[in-house]
Formats: C-alpha cells, sequence, structure tokens
C-alpha cells in the first residue's frame, strides 16, 4: 500500500475508528507499543544504560562462565535507537562504548579474524554516524584512543581503521 493510499484510507476512517485501529496495532505488535512508550516517555539516558549493560554481558558475562562477545547484540540496539529517533550523541556514545569494552575483552583473549573484521565494520559505522551528525567534537577524543589501540596492539585490518579514520580529516 502506498502512502498516499494509506493516507486516503485514514482521512476516511471516523475518529473512534481510528482509535481502535491504533490500539489493535499497540496491543497486537511490540515494536509499536515500544515505540509509543518511548514518544511519551523517553527515558533514553536509562535505555542507554541498559544497552551498556547487555553489551558488556556479552564480553564479561556476570551468571555464565564463557563470553559469547557477539557484535550483534550491540546491532540491535543501535538499530532500535535509530528507530526510536534517541539522540544522535547517546547513539553514538553506544557506538562507541562497543569497541571500547570489545577492545577490552580482545586484551587477554585470543580471538578471531572475525572478531577483528567485526569491530572494523562497527568502526567504520561509528565514524559514519558521528560525522554525518556533525558531533565530531564531542567524541574525537574517545575515537583516538579506540584506533590508538588498534595501531598499539596489531590488531588485523589496522589499515582498515586507518582509512576510517581517514575519513574524518
Amino acid at each position: 500500500m502506498s502512502k498516499r493510499a494509506l493516507k486516503k484510507y485514514l482521512s476516511e476512517l471516523k475518529k473512534n475508528e481510528l482509535e481502535e485501529q491504533l490500539l489493535g496495532l499497540y496491543e497486537k505488535f511490540p515494536a509499536v507499543k515500544a515505540y509509543y512508550s518511548f514518544v511519551f516517555n523517553p527515558k533514553e539516558e536509562k535505555l542507554v544504560q541498559e544497552a551498556k549493560l547487555k553489551i558488556a554481558n556479552e564480553y564479561f558475562p556476570v551468571k555464565r562462565k564463557r563470553p559469547r562477545a557477539r557484535r550483534s547484540v550491540a546491532q540491535k540496539y543501535i538499530k532500535n535507537f535509530l528507530l526510536l529517533g534517541v539522540d544522535a550523541p547517546l547513539v553514538a556514545d553506544v557506538m562507541l562504548y562497543n569497541l571500547e569494552i570489545a577492545q577490552e575483552f580482545s586484551v587477554n583473549k585470543n580471538v578471531p579474524e572475525a572478531f577483528y573484521k567485526s569491530m572494523l565494520n562497527s568502526f567504520e559505522q561509528a565514524i559514519q554516524y558521528i560525522a554525518v551528525n556533525a558531533i565530531l567534537p564531542e567524541f574525537k577524543e574517545r575515537i583516538l584512543v579506540i584506533y590508538n589501540h588498534t595501531q598499539d596492539n596489531n590488531w588485523l585490518f589496522k589499515d582498515g581503521f586507518s582509512k576510517a579514520l581517514d575519513a574524518i580529516d
């Protein structure tokens, strides 16, 4: 259904019919419920802290013995934050936190090549997001610390990290 057709359909509905449809969507789809919960009570800081806790638990678990170290957990939160419209500095904070905690994890672990490739992808996405949202001065120091860690610890794909950093200069 096109946007135009949807607008026409909605304009033909009576107010109470429209309210019933919205309530039905709210009850049936968790994404709609999450969206309206966020719109009317945007506790962004709380959401960011929950995300950071879950991300940290991926690398340094509290209840299990072995870390999972899945980038997908952080990506899921970041994608959700983007859909909800969370402030750009908070999204960037989570993006960089994911890289920082992963670097801390990699110091004493033998991680596979895929881990480094995944972190390069995260770094590139964070750099691009920060540049597009014009919040580089706020995060430049953290970006440089992450970059220097990749170079000082001879991370795989360190040339890729250099290229990503060159994009913002």
